[in-house]
């Protein structure tokens, strides 16, 4: 069974849509694939009472019980790997990781990110694209590297940037496509592992 493991930190709606993917699309058969655990830097995660709802192990490493990110690195590293996992994906996990961390689960670890990369690394994505006057942004899926939100792109999703847009209103169209691509993207490279 390839086992998958969800990092959080928040409401967790990208890892519920691939739970519900992997729900509909009977992932367990079709792709010998699961959710196996559902991790979160914050105890306050709202997703975790969804992935518990949804029957899957939960687990928290709080990030401020640690001195530095290396040693958060090593004890959520060690949570993740008591699953064994096949792939390790971000969903909305607001922690920059340790190069270490990365080569660990090399080829395996997957992000999603709320612009059309290569443009607009880091935070604050949706409200650049509109200060940059873009006709289109976006979501990227992409493999995790030590270099933040570069890596390999599996997938990507164009929404348009309409007049008067606010962030928040671009945000809203962008999660809509996050929804459909990140579970896609997962099951595609599922079937390669």
């Amino acid at each position: 069974m390839k086992n998958i493991v969800i990092l959080i930190s928040g409401t967790g709606s990208n890892m519920a849509a691939i739970v519900r993917a992997a729900q509909r699309q009977d992932w367990t058969r079709r792709l010998d694939a699961r959710v196996a655990a559902v991790i979160a830097n914050r105890p306050d995660a709202r997703g975790l009472q969804t992935a518990r709802e949804a029957g899957i192990a939960t687990a928290v490493v709080d990030h401020k019980g640690f001195a530095d990110r290396e040693t958060f690195d090593a004890a959520l590293q060690a949570e993740i790997d008591r699953h064994a996992p096949a792939l390790v994906v971000l969903a909305g996990f607001m922690r920059i990781l340790t190069p270490g961390f990365v080569a660990h689960y090399a080829g395996r670890l997957i992000n999603i990110h709320p612009s059309l990369l290569p443009a607009f690394p880091g935070l604050h994505t949706h409200q650049r694209a509109i200060d940059e006057g873009c006709r289109v942004a976006g979501a990227t899926v992409h493999q995790v590297t030590a270099e933040l939100d570069h890596g390999h792109i599996l997938a990507q999703a164009v929404v348009p940037v309409l007049a008067g847009d606010t962030a928040d209103a671009l945000a809203a169209r962008v999660l809509t496509q996050e929804h459909l691509i990140y579970p896609r993207a997962v099951a595609e490279l599922l079937q390669k592992i």
